[in-house]
């Protein structure tokens, strides 16, 4: 899918180190540490994390400059987690997280899931802001180390 001169893509095999790189440097950008056997393992192992969720790459120009992805969780009630949407700063303030997060819940909702569930730390204002004015709600029960707010959107 296209959003302005960015595209939107399955990823591929190929991504793996850029991908994992990038999101450790959005999370450096943000004094937060890249857990690469905690909760970042699933960028390194997408084929065994993501086999019934997505995992998207975003390019500009063919610079991989953002990710996102969600799997199946056994949280709440057929639900999924949203995952690893970050996207480099060069791309922030266009409406690309928008678009990404509202894709994203797309395509969860036409595998028919009920619920999303995503964890962020609070330091990640952006991340917060735009979760907040797109209808999730504050929960509890945070599981990633760095992170310190859980939020879940119901679909249905």
């Amino acid at each position: 899918m296209q959003y302005q001169d960015f595209l939107i893509r399955a990823w591929q095999p190929s991504d793996r180190i850029s991908a994992f790189n990038l999101i450790g440097s959005v999370l450096a950008e943000y004094g937060l540490t890249q857990e690469p056997e905690g909760a970042d393992r699933d960028v390194l192992e997408v084929e065994n994390f993501y086999q019934n969720g997505e995992f998207w790459a975003i390019e500009r120009q063919g610079k991989l400059v953002g990710t996102g992805a969600y799997y199946p969780i056994s949280r709440g009630q057929n639900a999924v987690e949203i995952r690893k949407m970050y996207l480099l700063p060069e791309v922030r303030g266009i409406g690309l997280g928008k678009f990404l997060l509202t894709e994203l819940e797309s395509a969860i909702a036409k595998k028919g899931f009920d619920q999303i569930w995503i964890e962020t730390a609070s330091v990640l204002k952006e991340a917060v802001q735009l979760y907040e004015r797109n209808g999730y709600e504050p929960s509890t029960g945070v599981e990633t180390l760095r992170c310190d707010r859980v939020y879940v959107k119901y679909l249905r």
